[in-house]
């Protein structure tokens, strides 16, 4: 979807899942109303009690009241003043307790379900969304949970509330001064939402520049290796500048309305407040209003009219909510690609035979499997190997479902993968796969993320299995070490070793290892290699591996080419035959496949 086009929202659809959230807490919501409400008729009373206290304090001066029943009138009125400013306290906390607790609870139920649904979704919509944007969607939609409910709450009914009371009794004073509130709230209404109406569309531009701001940021600091390897921050600073730059105009913009708003509205406050007193003058200097009814006209009119200020400005803050849901309500229109069939079974595999049968896929608009079969035995240890693109790591992507087939089936145990839940699948398969990413987490809890029952005693001999035992000695928090975010600080190879740990904790029948050992130095694999044999009796592996000696053991060699099987056969047989898997040797000399 076009970002240009977004300033054009479907509010209905943003205010009808705002509302699914909070329809959940509807007695939380009643009850922020009524003491909303309360506290506005209480504010109402107070206003009144001045009325009351300046017309008494006329008629002492003219000598119409003795002292005696001015004083008694003056305590009986401060004796109500001071209920209504200690009920108000009372009720101001009970309201704010109740919103507190309805927006923490809306906003984490926001937060939560936005979470697992992004989390759920299939492999290539996050192979095609920055995480700095998620991030900052998600963040921005807390945020408008609070900045949305506040606006309902505060904004809009305690100004519907005052609107109706306060008219009725400007209505008693005179109709011209009715009239005349009237007219400067319709027009004071009518200039801000024009503005705001620009705003709006501001605030879309400045979310997207601030998206991809934020994107930048994330990409920059994952990617900080690279770009200290090839002295390119200069150019890095530059490019994050210049969105930066984008950024602050389209902020600058978007307040240039908010001080144009500002003014208009002090202008029109200002000459709408001139005109309500000069007409209730008028009206005292006639004898048809006392001096209390004047103060509580312009008091009635400032209430007024800082509702509507106050409600204006809720308004500013709603839209900006609306367009920052927007941008997060979007992804709840987004359907994972790859869908558990209704009746979707949990997978429990015993044997561990897998099958490839006539599987066809198209990656990029290019037809990399067409009509492809294979049979993975139980207990049977299979590599695959050929250049890169020949769709090795396709075909495990393929067999932990992250992309869905074409044409054709894959089966574990003679159980399409379709016919099972994704997670239950993924759940029965172990991998240690080329790139090893971690948690910002200590080593101990990376390892147990695969196997959460699993006892410390058997976390300890995963750590033991992979040879890490020997490496965490050295480290001060031994196996409570935080690894840094994506593990940034263990060496290639330790991560590695974590990631092996893990695999075997998790203890599953198959097994899949993608480049299990690319990151170690060659006593290393040597030693881990020895492990990994023993640790695949038993189960059946799959092997992708570009050093060609890491799988001379195997019981089947699958030669791929362009997402054909052009060999296959056991190292000893396929090393004597003239083709693909002989040039890969001969190339190799017993090291990597040259790309």
């Amino acid at each position: 979807m076009k970002r240009d086009k977004r300033a054009d929202l479907d509010v209905k659809y943003i205010l009808k899942t705002y509302w699914s959230f909070i329809k959940n807490y509807k007695l939380l919501m009643t009850a922020v109303i009524i003491l909303a409400l309360s506290m506005s008729a209480l504010g109402f009373v107070g206003r009144y009690l001045f009325k009351k206290v300046v017309d008494n304090g006329e008629l002492f001066a003219k000598n119409e009241l003795t002292a005696e029943v001015f004083i008694g009138w003056l305590s009986l009125i401060a004796a109500l003043w001071v209920g209504a400013i200690i009920l108000s306290a009372i009720v101001r906390w009970f309201r704010n307790y109740f919103l507190d607790n309805l927006e923490t609870k809306t906003m984490f139920d926001l937060k939560n379900y936005y979470y697992s649904h992004i989390v759920n979704l299939s492999h290539k919509f996050h192979t095609t969304h920055k995480t700095g944007s998620l991030i900052s969607r998600i963040t921005r939609g807390s945020s408008s949970m609070e900045r949305m409910t506040d606006f309902f709450t505060f904004n809009t009914l305690p100004l519907l509330f005052e609107l109706i009371i306060s008219g009725i009794a400007l209505a008693t004073i005179g109709w011209e001064v009715g009239l005349t509130v009237l007219v400067t709230g319709i027009i004071f209404s009518m200039y801000s939402m024009r503005l705001q109406k620009v705003q709006r569309k501001l605030n879309v531009i400045t979310n997207n520049a601030e998206d991809i701001e934020k994107a930048m940021i994330g990409d920059t600091f994952t990617n900080i290796d690279s770009i200290k390897y090839y002295g390119k921050e200069y150019i890095i600073k530059n490019k994050f500048k210049s969105l930066a730059e984008k950024t602050k105009v389209a902020m600058f913009n978007q307040w240039t309305i908010g001080r144009w708003m500002g003014s208009g509205e002090g202008l029109i406050m200002g000459l709408g407040a001139v005109v309500v007193l000069m007409m209730t003058i008028r009206f005292f200097i006639k004898g048809e209003a006392t001096l209390g009814t004047v103060s509580f006209a312009w008091a009635l009119y400032w209430a007024i009219i800082d509702n509507v200020r106050v409600f204006m400005e809720g308004l500013r803050g709603y839209n900006r909510s609306v367009a920052d849901f927007y941008d997060l309500f979007e992804y709840g229109k987004v359907q994972n690609d790859i869908k558990d069939k209704p009746n979707a079974l949990n997978l429990q595999v015993r044997d561990g035979i897998i099958e490839f049968k006539n599987v066809s896929f198209k990656y990029h608009e290019s037809n990399l499997f067409k009509d492809f079969s294979l049979i993975v035995p139980k207990n049977k240890k299979v590599a695959l190997v050929g250049h890169s693109g020949s769709g090795k790591s396709t075909l495990v992507k393929l067999l932990y479902r992250l992309y869905d087939l074409d044409k054709g089936k894959i089966k574990i145990d003679g159980i399409d993968i379709k016919d099972v839940k994704q997670e239950s699948l993924r759940s029965e398969l172990s991998i240690v796969p080329q790139e090893c990413v971690l948690f910002d987490d200590t080593i101990y809890n990376n390892i147990l993320f695969s196997n959460p029952k699993a006892s410390r005693a058997q976390v300890l001999q995963a750590i033991k299995f992979a040879q890490l035992d020997k490496t965490i000695a050295n480290f001060p928090n031994k196996e409570n070490t935080i690894v840094g975010e994506r593990g940034v600080k263990l060496s290639g190879g330790e991560k590695q070793r974590v990631s092996i740990a893990r695999a075997l904790l998790a203890n599953k029948k198959v097994l899949v290892l993608d480049e299990a050992t690319s990151s170690l130095d060659s006593k290393t694999e040597h030693e881990i290699q020895k492990d990994l044999q023993n640790l695949m009796q038993g189960r059946t592996s799959i092997i992708i591996a570009h050093r060609l000696s890491t799988i001379m053991s195997a019981d089947l060699i699958v030669v791929l080419k362009e997402g054909k099987i052009v060999q296959q056969g056991t190292h000893e047989q396929l090393i004597k035959q003239k083709g693909e898997y002989k040039e890969l040797w001969s190339l190799q000399k017993g090291g990597y496949i040259s790309d």
